[in-house]
């Protein structure tokens, strides 16, 4: 995706962005009585009984305001909600609904429609004939909002809630899986030296990769004739020191410019490029539901059950199914020992004492191992992990003993 269609993607995310075009189309709705209004008959118009408009509206622009004003308060509250018993880096998601923006979006719109249209009416800029096509109008209007208002009736009975937002993340992960160039590796973790000699390209700022613009490094590739490695992937942490690209081919100014704009660095991470910030989010709404003040080990089971269905999808991904291959562009493979450490090590050690917990975990693992047989090993260090933290926390000899036989029996079947 290139950087401009990135930009315009974010736009589109941001929430003054639905309710403007609404407006915008309201304000356009309500003067089209203005322009055309000479096109119907005062016959018609008499019969239609286009009068009454000018209540439709007063009654439109009082409960409008109100319906608006309770909306925005039950989306900041839902904000607030996730913010302090959730965790603060799933509320982007939240904001980034749709449904919620579609439905402040309409109701200010409709509220600014009959603002308009009640001004119009009373310096006579419609006529007669005119109010025909404002009362359409309002009618079209009184229908788009009673569509929405009973989505967002049902929308907002779960809208921000725990399991709400787990299903938001996971969604979101299992989509920037999706836009994956490469595959995970397995097996000890490596780092590719860059060659001496090789041009290093560094990025001025400081922060995280939000995104990548992958075509234009690779129409950069194609005009020095050579191959561009990339160092950094969206979520890691650069700063000047921090080589982000390299190529053993030498550059000019112009193309090593070009590089590092292809890299979008801001302060916060996102979602789209990133599942391994997927999984971080999970593992922070599980470890916060095991918690002393919350101590809700379903929902702890519920993100560990979320997070396996996202790193098998990660274990699933084809990269070369995806229709936009950018040859010249070399994409380094991440290392899934540390996807595994991300999900499971910290509910591992804030659930050590939760028997159910660490079951559902040693079964988790074992299906992804069936799934890969390359990751058996990443998947059974990370279960002997999880099982040592727990036999040192579970109270009962019988639980730790259940849980050791569970994963006995999980390992000889690993081991087959």
């Amino acid at each position: 995706m290139k950087r401009w269609q990135w930009a315009v993607r974010l736009l589109t995310r941001c929430m003054w962005f639905r309710a403007t075009l609404f407006c915008l189309f309201a304000v356009g709705l309500a003067m089209v009585g203005a322009l055309l209004g000479h096109m119907i008959s005062y016959e018609f118009a008499a019969k239609v009984g286009a009068k009454s408009v000018d209540n439709i509206l007063n009654v439109l622009a009082s409960s409008m305001l109100a319906v608006t004003t309770f909306s925005l308060t039950a989306m900041v509250s839902a904000y607030a909600g996730a913010t302090s018993n959730i965790t603060p880096r799933a509320v982007q998601l939240l904001v980034d609904d749709t449904t919620a923006q579609n439905a402040l979006a309409t109701f200010l719109g409709s509220f600014l429609f009959a603002v308009v249209g009640i001004i119009a009416l009373s310096t006579g800029l419609y006529g007669e004939t005119g109010r025909v096509i404002l009362f359409a109008g309002t009618i079209l209007v009184i229908a788009l909002i009673i569509v929405t208002f009973l989505r967002w009736i049902e929308h907002i009975t779960r809208f921000g809630r725990v399991g709400d937002t787990i299903e938001r993340v996971e969604r979101a992960a299992t989509q920037a899986v999706r836009a994956m160039a490469q595959r995970p590796r397995f097996g000890e973790k490596e780092r590719r030296a860059v060659p001496s000699g090789a041009t290093c390209i560094h990025h001025n700022g400081i922060g995280r990769i939000t995104h990548v613009d992958t075509p234009q490094l690779a129409e950069v590739a194609k005009e020095i004739g050579g191959e561009i490695t990339l160092s950094a992937l969206p979520g890691t942490f650069v700063d000047p020191a921090r080589v982000i690209a390299w190529t053993t081919v030498r550059l000019d100014d112009r193309q090593m410019r070009r590089i590092r704009e292809a890299f979008t660095v801001s302060n916060n991470r996102a979602f789209d490029h990133d599942p391994r910030f997927g999984l971080v989010v999970l593992s922070e709404i599980g470890s916060r539901a095991l918690s002393p003040a919350v101590n809700d080990p379903g929902t702890a089971i519920a993100v560990l059950e979320a997070g396996t269905r996202v790193l098998a999808a990660i274990l699933s991904h084809d990269p070369e199914e995806r229709d936009d291959p950018f040859p010249g562009v070399h994409v380094p493979a991440f290392a899934f020992s540390d996807l595994l450490e991300d999900l499971y090590r910290p509910l591992a050690r804030d659930g050590a004492g939760t028997v159910e917990l660490g079951i559902r975990l040693q079964k988790s693992l074992a299906a992804l191992a069936a799934i890969e047989p390359q990751a058996r090993q990443d998947c059974m260090f990370e279960a002997a992990d999880a099982l040592a933290r727990a036999q040192s926390q579970l109270a009962s000899p019988t639980d730790a003993d259940r849980l050791r036989t569970v994963h006995d029996r999980i390992k000889q079947h690993a081991d087959r």
